[in-house]
């Protein structure tokens, strides 16, 4: 018999994918022009967004003035943003009317405060423990004696000479640090089985919810004088950063709320089981799994804690806001595009703040959940 010989398979070589598939020409063709209908909707929001950009290039740089002692020299036809304006008023945009010779001291709170917080947040930095209590005790402390002065040879500047950016910050600094214990003992409690403690966390809950932030305000600047005895006051700087600090709490404690809900109860009776006290239980076992999963909610309530800020103008404390629109009452600067200019000013302002909050709680998040990742 003969014998039939197999030749050896030989296997074809490995080629490349085709360019359209692959790189950004293969991500432009999968998610912008995988069909008829997503090519005319790319098409049609490419020009949206080209004439929407080109209109606010030409009004912000191209067509802008740049230059000028007074509004005169943005009276001009079809001239675009007024920027001397901002150049004029930039001192008092960051520290409203804060002495000149006294802002040096503004600027190195500013400084202290962010050298702090990127201690704390950049993780090589080691230290977190001493730089934590520093920021929670010692850096209010100097910040307060930096600001207000009356004590180691520096000039007592009163608040009602605060203003500006500085006022922004202190306000949002303030009630969003301030905020956060007020709503975990807030959230604790009303899920506490005492029922004294449940009851009057729910009660001043639903009460805080119930009205706008304008009304706290109203009340911490006008009533709570009337309950305090004769001759005792408070600043009304103070009394403000009290009402926005107790009236975020209140939000804050329902995010938190929401998740120590979805802590499943099998964490709860195994921290009982070990035997750990309630604060041992909610410290180390309960809390940090429920902030994790509720960072976006915490986030969102900091960022609208930071563009609240601009309400306090209704009780006479002029910050980033209050100020440009006082600026506009300068007749010097009188000009079609002054106010646009100011306003798109402090809405630059507040985007950064903004968005540096969400990029850093977003960057936290990923980096606490890669222990939850498969």
């Amino acid at each position: 018999m003969a014998v039939e010989t197999i030749a050896p398979r030989v296997s074809a070589p490995e080629m490349a994918p085709p360019r359209s598939e692959v790189g950004i020409i293969g991500w432009l063709s999968k998610n912008l022009f995988s069909s008829w209908t997503n090519t005319i909707l790319t098409i049609l929001g490419l020009w949206i967004a080209w004439r929407v950009l080109a209109g606010a290039l030409d009004w912000a740089v191209f067509s802008a003035v740049w230059k000028g002692e007074d509004g005169s020299a943005c009276r001009v036809a079809d001239a675009g943003a007024c920027w001397p304006f901002v150049q004029a008023k930039f001192g008092q945009f960051m520290f409203g009317r804060y002495p000149d010779a006294e802002r040096w001291r503004v600027v190195a709170t500013y400084i202290l405060t962010g050298l702090t917080l990127a201690g704390l947040m950049i993780p090589a930095i080691p230290g977190k423990k001493w730089l934590g209590l520093f920021g929670v005790i010692g850096l209010p402390i100097i910040a307060w004696i930096l600001l207000y002065g009356g004590v180691l040879g520096l000039p007592t500047v009163p608040t009602e000479f605060w203003g500006g950016l500085m006022v922004t910050l202190v306000v949002a600094t303030v009630g969003i640090a301030g905020s956060f214990p007020v709503g975990i003992v807030l959230a604790l409690g009303r899920r506490s089985e005492m029922p004294i403690a449940r009851w009057a966390s729910i009660f001043f809950i639903e009460v805080v919810r119930a009205v706008p932030l304008i009304t706290i305000l109203f009340m911490s600047s006008v009533m709570l004088p009337l309950f305090l005895p004769e001759g005792v006051s408070f600043d009304k700087l103070l009394r403000a950063l009290i009402g926005v600090m107790l009236f975020s709490g209140a939000y804050m404690a329902e995010t938190i709320r929401g998740g120590l809900q979805a802590i499943p109860k099998g964490q709860y009776e195994a921290a009982d089981s070990l035997g750990l006290s309630f604060a041992q239980k909610m410290g180390l076992i309960i809390l940090p799994q429920a902030l994790k999963l509720v960072i976006p909610g915490i986030v969102n309530s900091f960022v609208g804690l930071a563009k609240d800020t601009s309400l306090v103008l209704i009780i006479g404390i002029f910050d980033l806001l209050g100020i440009v629109q006082a600026g506009l009452t300068d007749a010097k600067w009188f000009a079609p595009n002054t106010a646009m200019t100011g306003y798109v000013f402090a809405a630059m302002i507040f985007w950064i703040i903004c968005f540096s909050i969400s990029r850093y709680s977003a960057w936290l998040e990923r980096r606490l959940s890669r222990g939850d990742r498969r």
